[in-house]
């Protein structure tokens, strides 16, 4: 891992107790998915983490957080990992080399009421507390993650992934960013490459849909099996998430084909 440029193994790396990022979750992150040691979308995912910090006041060296990221791949080499980079209030820049999660072929889902606060709409920010406690909400109904719904019932995303769902109609639908979502990376490139309907839509319309996944960096493409215990008539996915999956290793090959983006 990385501190401010210094590589350091993780049993000897800190930082001070007094650091706003850990007494008040105050800071924003990314985390981006390495394929044989190339980070997908780097630039999309470095633009991203600079709104999110321009949205709260946080400077940070961009220049020196590209070079460490640099210095920190090539220590790493070619490998299946996840980088993930973390600016804290305090001024530190903390740059980890991590696992994939694991994640199960399928997923259920469970549908649970979320009060955003507007003032970090799209920020992807390191106060991750309420997420992760959602997931442990759906856990307990049974599911293995949640799906945000917003006061008004509209279908939102999950904790840390984007939704995609199959209408009644036949097309694919997702909710809009104007719903107050976070603008994913992985959401981008299966808008971009599929015919996709961005609204704000109703719970009653993801529980009836009969082909739904989730996206996002480690999952990629993970298919919806059931919805508030409601199973879908595709619960290992159809030609959606099919197509969805294509479209992100068409990406990713485009991307491999191009000159690494600078770091």
């Amino acid at each position: 891992m990385s501190i401010d440029g210094q590589l350091l193994d993780p049993g000897e790396a800190s930082i001070s107790v007094l650091d706003d990022g850990l007494l008040r979750g105050d800071g924003v992150f990314e985390a981006i998915k390495l394929y044989d040691g190339h980070p997908f979308r780097l630039d999309a995912h470095l633009d991203r983490l600079a709104r999110s910090a321009a949205a709260i006041d946080l400077p940070f060296d961009g220049a020196g957080l590209r070079r460490e990221i640099g210095a920190l791949l090539a220590a790493a080499g070619p490998i299946e990992a996840m980088l993930r980079i973390v600016v804290t209030r305090g001024g530190r820049r903390i740059l980890m080399v991590e696992r994939i999660p694991s994640w199960p072929a399928r997923a259920r889902v469970a549908l649970v009421p979320l009060t955003p606060s507007e003032i970090l709409s799209g920020v992807k920010s390191i106060s991750y507390a309420a997420n992760m406690h959602a997931t442990r909400i759906a856990s307990k109904q049974g599911a293995d993650e949640a799906v945000y719904l917003n006061a008004a019932g509209i279908v939102l995303e999950a904790p840390t992934s984007s939704i995609f769902w199959v209408g009644a109609d036949g097309g694919l639908r997702t909710p809009a960013l104007e719903t107050g979502i976070l603008d994913s990376i992985t959401r981008e490139v299966v808008v971009a490459a599929l015919p996709c309907e961005e609204g704000a839509f109703p719970a009653a319309d993801l529980k009836s849909a009969e082909e739904a996944f989730l996206a996002s960096t480690t999952r990629e493409i993970q298919p919806i099996s059931a919805v508030d215990g409601i199973e879908l008539a595709r619960p290992d996915g159809g030609s959606a998430a099919a197509d969805a999956a294509a479209a992100l290793a068409e990406a990713l090959a485009a991307e491999r084909g191009s000159p690494e983006p600078g770091v």
